[in-house]
């Protein structure tokens, strides 16, 4: 029987590559190795096209104004690719600007818009505080057993996100900014999209929510995540050590 596979799109990892990004792939693909399921990752930069490749997983990570115009005008040609993805509940873990892209549109303090894909329903300004530290956070969609899942991470970000009536916030902020440092709530969540503004890197310090993609992404396929205990001892030290750290 051949082993469990999937595969993973890596979008633009030398545009969007902030406050080590990259490690969420790193992780995944260590999570998935340690399972025994083989993770195939695929680096997608401008002017590349999906290969035509049947994808599980889609990463997206953060970067600076200049390099989300540059992201966004390619983007405008994968659009109606991956916004059929999206709604056919590919799995998405979107980073900082990358969130942001996947949204209608993020407005810079000169007032430039920079056009999203228009798959998630909210949209971006610029503020006039950044909102930058360690952040604590309680995902809305609760583990069974009824307990709320705790995240941690770290957040550096002056784009305040607003979201539409049809989307739903991934978190309930503890300690930061989260979205816009109004509403009290982080990032967002739209069928098997993850948007966050946490880096840090998001996932090695919350191992539980690595495996959550694993699992979704294989049970799209109609497979099960294979039952392996994994020693999480430095992931949970990294997880609490940041619990107790002040924004």
């Amino acid at each position: 029987m051949s082993p469990l596979t999937l595969e993973l799109a890596y979008l633009y990892p030398k545009l969007l590559n902030i406050y080590g990004d990259k490690g969420n792939v790193l992780t995944l693909s260590f999570r998935c190795k340690s399972r025994g399921i083989n993770l195939n990752v695929t680096t997608i930069g401008p002017g590349e096209n999906l290969q035509g490749k049947d994808f599980d997983i889609f990463f997206i990570g953060g970067g600076q104004d200049q390099q989300q115009v540059l992201v966004s005008n390619d983007l405008q040609i994968k659009k109606k690719e991956l916004v059929n993805l999206i709604e056919n509940e590919v799995v998405f873990l979107a980073v900082c600007g990358g969130y942001q892209l996947l949204g209608k549109y993020y407005k810079a303090g000169e007032g430039a818009e920079i056009p999203g894909i228009e798959a998630l329903d909210l949209y971006t300004v610029a503020g006039n505080k950044r909102m930058i530290g360690n952040v604590l956070c309680e995902e809305i969609e609760r583990k069974e057993g009824g307990h709320p899942s705790l995240i941690v991470g770290f957040e550096n970000h002056s784009g305040k996100t607003f979201l539409g009536n049809s989307i739903k916030p991934f978190a309930k902020v503890i300690r930061g900014g989260g979205n816009n440092g109004e509403d009290g709530f982080e990032g967002a969540r739209y069928k098997n999209v993850f948007g966050t503004y946490l880096h840090g890197s998001l996932l090695p310090k919350n191992p539980h929510l690595a495996d959550k993609l694993i699992r979704l992404a294989l049970e799209r396929k109609g497979l099960n995540m294979p039952e392996v205990a994994l020693d999480d001892g430095f992931e949970e030290t990294a997880h609490r050590k940041v619990k107790t750290l002040h924004y």
